[in-house]
């Protein structure tokens, strides 16, 4: 897509999943949690870099769907540590104009961190610099799956006419009907799978995998993956 007014050589929006924060744990010989924690700090330098690049959205793979299924302990810390991140880092994200939004199953969350989420939603909702969407509770299979449902309903109601329904019907009944795709998905760790996420929106990003494991993902690693980005052509099907 390119980002409007900027050099086209900087994705506008730019999605990660972030991953390897429990082999990060285990090559040095703490818990996983503290794998996670570990990853804070990438996160901090991502957003900085992302603001620092001119990108306009940034979409991180917080705590998919399937991530629930995880030890009760880890999945409290998880969601302790979610909490804490939001609370510390709101003054923050005020100073530097990132808006916080989130998609997904904000329902399923623990009332606790919902509330803290939407407090800060609502109080960064009028920053502009930057869109941090972080992705909570989510599926790219559920999200396609909500979405057919509400169509569904449309058209049960009369209000949609089923030979009417395109591309664009679907896009606008996504968790990210407002936020354009991806022009490049990062992936950490070097495995090599989308695990069900963004998976409609992602049809035309470039995919850039590096073998760092997100503790160890910074500033450098994201500069890298635009470097990579710029070189890359974007033909969308084209010649």
């Amino acid at each position: 897509m390119g980002n409007p007014g900027s050099s086209p050589s900087v994705p506008r929006h730019v999605a990660i999943i972030m991953d390897g924060n429990g082999r990060w744990a285990k090559q040095h010989h703490l818990p996983r949690l503290s794998g996670h924690e570990a990853g804070r700090k990438s996160v901090k330098q991502v957003v900085q870099a992302a603001i620092d690049h001119g990108v306009k959205y940034l979409t991180l793979y917080a705590f998919s769907v399937e991530n629930w299924q995880r030890p009760r302990e880890e999945v409290q810390g998880l969601m302790g540590l979610l909490r804490g991140v939001i609370r510390e880092e709101l003054s923050e994200m005020g100073k530097e104009g990132i808006r916080l939004r989130t998609i997904g199953r904000r329902q399923d969350l623990p009332s606790a961190v919902r509330e803290e989420l939407e407090a800060a939603i609502e109080k960064t909702k009028n920053n502009t610099r930057l869109d941090l969407i972080l992705a909570l509770s989510y599926g790219s299979r559920v999200e396609i799956t909500e979405a057919v449902q509400s169509i569904a309903r449309e058209v049960k109601d009369g209000g949609l006419d089923p030979e009417k329904i395109n591309e664009k019907t679907v896009s606008a009944h996504l968790y990210t009907h407002d936020i354009p795709d991806p022009d490049l998905l990062i992936r950490t760790s070097g495995e090599m799978r989308v695990s069900n996420f963004l998976l409609w929106q992602i049809s035309y990003a470039e995919i850039h995998v590096t073998p760092v494991l997100w503790p160890d993902f910074g500033k450098k690693e994201f500069s890298e993956a635009l470097a990579d980005f710029a070189r890359r052509e974007r033909r969308f099907g084209g010649l």
